[in-house]
């Protein structure tokens, strides 16, 4: 039975992460599906599976104690190639014009840019923050009922409403969320650097007594080799004898 104090490991097979693959899995069906036969009803049912699977291996990771890194990849990895496949899916088709693409699509290529400076100091891909999971969402809901919206009438009306609404606000959130992770990640560089300089200037201050220790050391060394035979350092009166009783001659 799973325990709570279970943390974050290198585990690979769980159910979680048998979802995230197979979500995955779907991306070149999706695609297939919209751009072969335009079959869209079958589409449609793909990007609801992959939108319940992505909620039912979030739960089952924390309710099993199943949060591994690869999860952590594989799950943001495939509602990114999910928004770009549908995206990809509606440009193609002319539902919706290129450019909304290419906003989403530069956003995600910012973001790969920047995690080579996060390697450099030390950190990995940022964690998936609640307002990237929002974007996301809206943006799933909005590709259907864009799709459903190609098909006129009342219904298409009503969905190319709905759809357009929910892509716009996802689109926005979409980018909040990449600003809000531009954001810890100059937090986390700032605290790389602090603490580096923090480091160098602990090291420096170590340095110093060692250095002054040695200088005591070859001051009183200097001073043991003045002081003369018979006498110690800090004796202010006359040499004293070698030998007990001994007198100096008249």
């Amino acid at each position: 039975m799973p325990t709570n104090a279970d943390p974050v490991g290198d585990r690979v097979w769980t159910v979680p992460n048998l979802l995230s693959v197979l979500r995955l899995l779907g991306v070149p069906l999706f695609l297939w599906l919209v751009l072969g036969p335009q079959a869209d009803w079958w589409a449609l049912g793909v990007l609801a599976f992959a939108g319940v699977s992505d909620w039912l291996d979030g739960k089952i990771a924390r309710a099993w104690n199943q949060t591994s890194r690869l999860g952590m990849v594989l799950d943001p990895m495939a509602d990114r190639l999910y928004i770009f496949a549908a995206l990809l899916g509606l440009v193609v088709r002319g539902v919706v014009p290129w450019w909304l693409m290419g906003i989403l699509v530069l956003r995600d290529v910012l973001i790969v840019l920047a995690l080579p400076v996060l390697r450099h100091f030390g950190y990995g891909t940022l964690p998936v923050n609640f307002a990237g999971k929002a974007a996301t969402l809206c943006l799933l809901y909005s590709f259907p009922l864009l799709f459903v919206a190609g098909y006129g009438g009342i219904v298409g009306d009503v969905a190319r409403i709905v759809g357009w609404a929910f892509a716009i606000w996802g689109t926005a959130i979409y980018w909040w969320a990449g600003l809000l992770y531009a954001v810890q990640g100059l937090r986390l560089i700032g605290e790389a650097r602090r603490a580096d300089r923090a480091t160098d200037a602990d090291a420096t201050s170590a340095a110093r007594p060692a250095a002054t220790a040695d200088d005591s050391e070859a001051i009183e060394g200097g001073r043991e080799a003045r002081t003369p035979p018979g006498r110690h350092a800090g004796d202010s009166g006359p040499p004293s004898s070698d030998r007990k009783g001994a007198t100096s001659p008249p």
